[in-house]
């Protein structure tokens, strides 16, 4: 674990919500681990690492709050982020010749990491993306350049399959032969991945995302009712049929006061 304070060496506009800055920097995280970035002045958000090299890695920060908001208006090239991390359960492919990440929207760069490693260690990846439109499809090019095999869908039919990103996801299970399904993103799309991965008998991963105020496990901000686990510390990874076991998955979270949070943002 780091603490550190890195400049932004570029910021590229990947969708309308969503911009990537690029750090030069080794994190040499694992696929699925986060770090903790602080706005000074405003607050401190967990954010999960995309693309990496060995001198080099990215940021993808979604519109989503006060924290988020702060960083696309104030922070351009040349200034600096303070983080610490990487923190986190990683996704793991060891073992595995036949994987599937799906993923939707803000959910992408994490399953950018994992692509890049399971396609290093010879593993065949199929990436299913998912999206409000075209223009929500995130690290399509990316995807491609590392040989993944790429369906999409989106909401309102602009690319590829018109629905549910899961539909798609059924169809690949259906063929057989997937040794693990991945997934990040909406909580309810993954909630249906892991629930179709289990139907099918198939291992599944699924990253979480939370309120988190440490970020290794001491708080238990971010403790799951209905098992206890930790995201920042047993998570944000979670095996699928562990996770389908988590009271609150797909149903609700938690806000920083600990008051119960629809998935639509309504207090509950």
């Amino acid at each position: 674990m780091s603490v550190l304070t890195l400049e932004v060496k570029e910021i590229i506009e990947d969708a309308p919500n969503l911009k990537t800055y690029v750090f030069e920097h080794g994190l040499r995280a694992k696929p699925g681990q986060f770090v903790m970035v602080w706005m000074p002045g405003v607050d401190e958000v967990p954010m999960s690492i995309g693309w990496q090299s060995d001198t080099q890695f990215h940021l993808s920060i979604a519109l989503a709050g006060d924290c988020t908001k702060a960083i696309h208006e104030q922070i351009k090239v040349g200034d600096k982020l303070g983080m610490r991390g990487p923190y986190g359960n990683p996704f793991t492919h060891e073992g595995y010749k036949n994987i599937v990440l799906v993923g939707g929207g803000c959910g992408m760069p994490p399953m950018l990491s994992l692509a890049q490693s399971a396609t290093k260690a010879g593993v065949k990846t199929t990436v299913l993306l998912g999206g409000r439109t075209k223009d929500h499809l995130l690290f399509e090019k990316k995807f491609k350049d590392l040989g993944c095999e790429i369906h999409a869908a989106t909401d309102d039919g602009s690319k590829g399959h018109k629905g549910f990103v899961t539909d798609v996801l059924e169809k690949e299970l259906e063929k057989g032969g997937v040794d693990c399904v991945y997934t990040c993103g909406p909580e309810m799309m993954m909630v249906k991945v892991a629930q179709l991965a289990q139907d099918y008998n198939t291992p599944s991963q699924v990253s979480l995302e939370r309120y988190m105020k440490c970020g290794f496990g001491i708080c238990g901000q971010c403790c799951i009712d209905g098992t206890g686990l930790r995201v920042c510390k047993d998570g944000p990874v979670f095996p699928g049929e562990v996770a389908l076991k988590h009271q609150e998955f797909g149903k609700y979270k938690r806000d920083s006061a600990g008051v119960k949070i629809g998935l639509d943002g309504c207090r509950l």
